[in-house]
This record gives C-alpha cells, sequence and structure tokens, in this order.
C-alpha cells in the first residue's frame, strides 16, 4: 500500500505522518504559553514607544461623549467610520500609540508589508478614492492610509493618543460608562466599543539570562533604527561591524531577516521551527487596471477573496495568490468525483493528501532556494499547512546563502540560555553586539490580560470573572450584563484570513444598532441571557476546531503552544465560515427587531 502511494504521489504518506509526529514531539513542552516573558517591571522598557518625539501634554478629561472606541487599528477606524457615517457626532477614540495605525503603529521593521493583497486587506479603499501602490504594499503605506481614514472621518477630533485605558465601569444609576485612563482621565460614555486588537500585547522569551546580557536589545514591534539605522525600506547602515542575533522564524522575522542579513557583518537566525515560506510574487500595481477600476470593485473583490479562502466556488479568482491556492488545492479534494458519496474520514483523509502535496512543494522550494544542503533541511517545515500561519516571501529563503549569516538551529529546543557575551544555543555560545526579539504577540492568554484592562457591568460583574471558563456572548459582539458594550474579536463571529473585512462587518453590525437606537429613542441595549445562551450553543455545535488535529500540530501560538485549550471549541469562531455568518448577520438586520436584545 504504501509503495503504491509513494508511486502514484513522489512521496509515502505513512512516512510523512511518522516525520511530522517526530518533529511535533522535538518541540513539546510542560509550560506551553508561560515559556514567554511578559514585558512588565524590568521589562516594560520594550514597550516604549520610539516613534514619539515627546509626549503629549494635556489635562485629566472629564467630559462626556457619545461612544468610546479603545483602540485606534483598524478596527476601531472602521468602528469610527461607520458609526460617523450614521450620524455619530461625539466619538472618542483612545490610543496607546502616538497615531492610529494599531499594528502597523508599531510595527515598522524594515521589510513589514500585508502578507493579504492590500487591495482586499486595507479597509476604505472606495471611500477615499485609493489604490496601494503594490500588490503587496508596505507598512508605510499602510500607517499612512490610516492617518488617512483617520482625517477623511474626523476622527482626530476627540482622540487620546498615548493613552491607555485602565477600566471601564458601567453606572447604572445614570446608564452611562466611567472609563478611566493611566492619564488620570474619567470619562462617561453612552455606548463602549472594544477594539484591543488580536495582536497588541508583545511578549518575550522566558530564556535563564534574559536580563543579563550587556549588548543592545529591542523587540520587532519597537524597531530601534537609532541603532540600526535605515528605515522601513532596509538599508541598515548601522549594523556595519556588528553581530547580530535575531530569536524567532515566524511572519515578521521572514520579513526583517533578509535586511538583517545585507546590513550585519554576521546575522545568527536562532530557529526552533522553521516557516512554511512560498512565493510571495509582489508588483507594482498596474496604473491603467487603477484607473478602469468600476464603483463597487473593493467589495466585489473582498467578497471573492472570502469566498474562496473560506472553500467556496467562484467563477473566477480576483486575487489568485497564495492563500486562495492553498484552499483550492483542498477544495479540490473534497469536491473529488466519486461514484458514491464520501464519508467525512475519507474527505479528511483526501485533505490530508493534498496538504502533504503543496507543504512537499514548500519543502522542494527551500531545497533549491538554499545552496547549503543542510542549512536547506533545516528550513524544510514537517507539520500541516493550518499548524502555523502561511507565510509568502522571495528573499528570506536565498538570505541564507549570504556569506554572514548562519541558520543556528536548535531542533526544536529552543535556546539554552543568553549570557553577558550572547547567545547559548546547542552547547555554543555565540558573541552578540546586539538581540533582536522577534518573539511575537500573546494571542492565547484571557482578552482581559490582553487588553490591559478589566471590564465591570452590572451589579459588579467583571468580565475577566464572566468570562473564566470561556466566552459567553451574542454575536461575538455582545455580552449579557454588560449593556451598551461591543467588543470587536474572532471569539464567536465571523473569521477570515483577510481580518479587517471581519471587523468591517462588525463595524457595520455596531452601527445599525446604535442607528436604530437613536430613531427609536432606546437608551440601553443589551444581549439578553436567553440569546446568549442560545448563541454559545449555536458555535459550540458548529464548531470545526478538531482537538486532535491541533494536538497533532507543532507547537505554536494557534494551539496555544501545544496544549490545545480546551474552552477552545466555545472561543472558537463561528463555524459555518464567514460567508455564512455575514449573511446571518445581513439578515438580523433585515429582520429588523434587534432579536435577543433587551431595549429600554
Amino acid at each position: 500500500m504504501a509503495s503504491n502511494a509513494m508511486n502514484d504521489l513522489g512521496f509515502d504518506p505513512n512516512a510523512l505522518r511518522e516525520k511530522y509526529r517526530t518533529e511535533r514531539d522535538k518541540r513539546l513542552r510542560g509550560d506551553a504559553n508561560e515559556q514567554y516573558q511578559e514585558v512588565v517591571g524590568d521589562f516594560s522598557h520594550y514597550v516604549d514607544d520610539p516613534y514619539i518625539e515627546s509626549k503629549i501634554e494635556r489635562e485629566p478629561l472629564e467630559d462626556e461623549v457619545d461612544v468610546i472606541v479603545v483602540g485606534g487599528g483598524f478596527g476601531g477606524l472602521l468602528v469610527g467610520a461607520r458609526l460617523r457615517e450614521a450620524g455619530v457626532d461625539k466619538i472618542r477614540m483612545i490610543e496607546k500609540g502616538g497615531d492610529f495605525g494599531g499594528t502597523w503603529y508599531w510595527n515598522r521593521y524594515p521589510g513589514a508589508a500585508c502578507d493579504v493583497e492590500s487591495y482586499v486587506y486595507l479597509p476604505l479603499c472606495e471611500e477615499l478614492n485609493f489604490v496601494p501602490r503594490e500588490k503587496y504594499t508596505h507598512a508605510p503605506e499602510i500607517l499612512a492610509h490610516s492617518r488617512a481614514i483617520g482625517e477623511k472621518f474626523e476622527l482626530y477630533r476627540d482622540a487620546c493618543f498615548q493613552t491607555e485605558v485602565s477600566g471601564a465601569q458601567w453606572d447604572e444609576s445614570i446608564n452611562r460608562w466611567i472609563v478611566t485612563t493611566n492619564r488620570n482621565d474619567r470619562m462617561l460614555a453612552k455606548y463602549v466599543v472594544m477594539s484591543n486588537g488580536p495582536l497588541n500585547r508583545p511578549k518575550l522569551p522566558g530564556i535563564e539570562g534574559i536580563e543579563t546580557f550587556k549588548g543592545h536589545t529591542f523587540h520587532t514591534s519597537r524597531w530601534d533604527y537609532n541603532y540600526t539605522g535605515g528605515g522601513p525600506q532596509g538599508d541598515l547602515t548601522g549594523l556595519k561591524g556588528k553581530k547580530v542575533g535575531i530569536i524567532g522564524t515566524g511572519a515578521t522575522a521572514i520579513q526583517c531577516v533578509p535586511h538583517l542579513g545585507r546590513g550585519a557583518d554576521e546575522l545568527f537566525v536562532f530557529q526552533r521551527t522553521p516557516s512554511s515560506v512560498d512565493v510571495r510574487a509582489n508588483h507594482p500595481t498596474d496604473p491603467e487596471w487603477a484607473q478602469n477600476l468600476k464603483p463597487g470593485w473593493q467589495k466585489e473583490r473582498m467578497d471573492n477573496f472570502n469566498t474562496l479562502v473560506s472553500g467556496g466556488y467562484a467563477d473566477v479568482d480576483l486575487v489568485n495568490d497564495g492563500w486562495t491556492e492553498i484552499i483550492r488545492n483542498l477544495a479540490s479534494m473534497v469536491n473529488f468525483k466519486s461514484d458514491k458519496p464520501l464519508s467525512m474520514q475519507e474527505i479528511a483523509d483526501k485533505m490530508e493528501i493534498a496538504d502533504f502535496q503543496k507543504m512537499e512543494q514548500v519543502r522542494d522550494r527551500a531545497q533549491t532556494l538554499v545552496d547549503d544542503p543542510d542549512t536547506a533541511e533545516s528550513l524544510k517545515p514537517y507539520y500541516r499547512q493550518f499548524c502555523k500561519r502561511p507565510c509568502f516571501n522571495d528573499e528570506y529563503l536565498e538570505t541564507f546563502n549570504l556569506p554572514g549569516v548562519s541558520l543556528i538551529d536548535t531542533q526544536g529546543k529552543g535556546i539554552d540560555r543568553i549570557t553577558e557575551k550572547g547567545i547559548v544555543a546547542n552547547g555554543v555560545e555565540y558573541e552578540l553586539d546586539c538581540i533582536v526579539f522577534a518573539t511575537g504577540f500573546e494571542v492565547g492568554t484571557e482578552y482581559t490580560r490582553r487588553s490591559g484592562y478589566d471590564v465591570i457591568g452590572r451589579e459588579g460583574q467583571s468580565l475577566k470573572d464572566k468570562w473564566q471558563d470561556g466566552v459567553r456572548s451574542l454575536h461575538g459582539i455582545h455580552t449579557n450584563g454588560f449593556p451598551n458594550c461591543f467588543i470587536i474579536h474572532t471569539s464567536q463571529a465571523g473569521f477570515t484570513v483577510n481580518f479587517p473585512h471581519a471587523m468591517n462587518e462588525q463595524a457595520k453590525q455596531i452601527a445599525y444598532i446604535l442607528d436604530y437606537c437613536k430613531q427609536s429613542n432606546v437608551d440601553v441595549v443589551e444581549a439578553t441571557k436567553e440569546a446568549e445562551d442560545e448563541w454559545v450553543e449555536k458555535i459550540i455545535g458548529l464548531s470545526r476546531f478538531s482537538e486532535s488535529f491541533q494536538a497533532s500540530c507543532t507547537p505554536g501560538y494557534y494551539n496555544n503552544e501545544g496544549k490545545p485549550n480546551p474552552k477552545s471549541v466555545q472561543n472558537g469562531a463561528y463555524g459555518a465560515g464567514p460567508v455564512k455568518f455575514f449573511e446571518e448577520m445581513d439578515a438580523w438586520r433585515e429582520e429588523g427587531s434587534l432579536a435577543g436584545m433587551k431595549l429600554s
């Protein structure tokens, strides 16, 4: 059987399954998410803002607005824009950064760019009459677009930058939220929208001796151009003569390693698990194509991409990139023509083979592009495609052919320790001038921990306590006991690879509800417990979360670092997919009664 499969496919599926298991087992750790160091106390400087010239000085605010939106990234900007379109006047954006942008305010490392096509990823392009310069545009243009949204919809007017929410409490006597901040503000708002973002709290590796290193260090989300020289385009002239180590080989490292490799005399890339790195094929936007776009072009393109990456059918693939190719590949196996209907197990088996085939292509790419056979072998990912976020880059693999660049593969064990002089890995000390932490953001931790504050609803109930056994919501946006409060996130809502698309749908939903309340003289709107319970059961019933699949994956933030969270079935996204979720929300608005909401 195995030999027949080998002849037909060019590889032995059983041998690959065993290889995947072996590679996973090398990387399993008992401490899972606890392996990371919080950026607090002696490590709090890693979240200082290096992009501001001076602190914005202002007096504490004790005023009232219609809506407070927490977070100035795409989610907050979309909510602000849709609320402004609905005629909401006093909108206060609260953002800990010095400007709008969220993830794109903080991530200014060299090479930073979107990995979903910019024509569908950047929100509100038609509203701003804007077409990005490249198929995958770079961070400076995304940051500029974020600012343009703020200008277009007058969201700078009441904004509070360099400000962090410290608490939000519902005052039932006046039907208002009291929001406090680290700037001693005490603001009142009729509504609060929390758009804290999934990637906002940097994490450091909890490596022994991390505090002892005498050289220079920084996290990629706070890139130190004063040290490296250059800018987001690269040209890191400050690294001439330097020995640099970078810890982490995820999506961020894939983009910045080529620039570090060209700038530093020596670069050591410390790897625990290789990323899957496929073709990117970025290119400038065709001016003629951009000039001939018809009204509605962005929504059409977003819907087309969303349908395809959700496993649906479309006559044409407008985006035609690595994401749609992955899903097309898998869907072709699901739609495999057979004389009899396929069982769920048969479908799963065929999708596994399609997955193997694609990952064989990715591994062959590393073999082809990297000169040193041992390095090429170490850069091959042995796991299923969606165990980790797929990456697309046309420079990363070739960087290991440069004479000063070394891959330090720790065979899944990670770094031994950090010393005054550098990093010890595989028992060898590498003396360094600088360590760059490309170790990402907190993902699997509690919502209120990532937010940095708790929310107190009716009768003193805290959101942290309410959600300690799992998220409870209606449509992923409302939670009973927390009136006039809305949450932008993926739990129990629609999730798509193109995250801004999902956030736009949530923003439209919130704007609709606030407009309904205004037109109907409704002061307080809140999900009923019955509707919430029903939605939670629906989410559990629709769940696509496969604990066996997650447990089979190499550790990463998708599977809680190798310990799948037992809450994941309840905390996951709407299992019928984003297309169905968006349709359900459209139908809910069309019905027009705010079903499942208590109005007073």
